[in-house]
């Protein structure tokens, strides 16, 4: 018996789309196989009547239930696992094939929440979008390399529609979300700029390796929380330690005198 994702589960997500026919299209490939959540972020021109027209009626219902958000944290916030695509390859991005993201997305979509991240058309996922994401997807091409974005969309929904799993049944537990990550990495890099772990003038550069060593983790909510404890109990414990050197200090000037 084969196993397939959860395509309830999986949203698209389009980041900056510059072109509303872009989205129509997206819309309109996702119904093609089969998945219905979409997400716009900051879109450039995002007329409906534009992005209805190009959709055609098949995909209207889809495009009247997208969600549209104007920060890609806040659109990010609720999902368990994120997979970003990108073109762009690079000595500090790794990717994984189309059809690997596909076989992972049938454990994963479960008991998760996932989403599929797709950039500007013009320039695709930066650096600091790259980070809310827990693994990168390239589409191999030949010599051109440049996607539009509704082929790519198509791509990536062919895969995940069509992927199934002979093999036995891999648990895959309820990842920490989004929101939950977010979090622990703001108050991580907060506490290891203030014991001087890492440089306050550029956090972000030193924090890329911590996200980095964390997502290869796939930390669970419990996990997260624990950290998060751990973090909380340095910061009371430095501050403990600081307020009773200033009280021995005092001490010491009433006895001198």
């Amino acid at each position: 018996m084969t196993d397939r994702a959860d395509l309830d589960n999986i949203s698209i997500v389009l980041h900056q789309p510059r072109s509303p026919e872009n989205i129509g299209a997206a819309a309109r490939a996702m119904r093609n196989m089969g998945l219905s959540r979409l997400v716009v972020v900051d879109p450039e021109n995002f007329d409906i009547f534009r992005v209805l027209k190009m959709s055609t009626h098949g995909a209207s219902d889809i495009v009247k239930r997208i969600d549209v958000y104007d920060d890609l944290r806040e659109a990010l916030s609720s999902y368990n696992y994120v997979a970003g695509t990108s073109a762009r390859l690079g000595k500090q991005r790794k990717f994984i094939s189309p059809p690997r993201l596909a076989r992972n997305l049938i454990s994963i979509s479960r008991e998760n929440r996932v989403a599929v991240l797709f950039g500007p058309e013009d320039r695709g996922l930066s650096n600091e979008d790259i980070h809310y994401c827990h693994a990168l997807v390239h589409i191999p091409t030949a010599e051109f390399s440049s996607l539009n974005l509704a082929q790519a969309v198509m791509i990536l929904c062919y895969e995940i529609f069509t992927a199934d799993q002979e093999e036995k049944k891999e648990f895959a537990p309820r990842l920490a979300s989004r929101h939950e990550l977010d979090g622990m990495y703001d108050q991580l890099k907060e506490l290891l700029v203030r014991i001087s772990y890492i440089n306050p003038e550029n956090p972000d550069y030193w924090m890329n390796h911590m996200r980095q060593f964390f997502t290869r983790l796939q930390f669970r909510a419990k996990e997260v929380s624990i950290i998060r404890g751990i973090c909380r109990q340095v910061n009371w414990y430095g501050k403990k330690c600081y307020e009773d050197g200033l009280q021995e200090r005092e001490e010491d000037v009433i006895r001198d005198r």
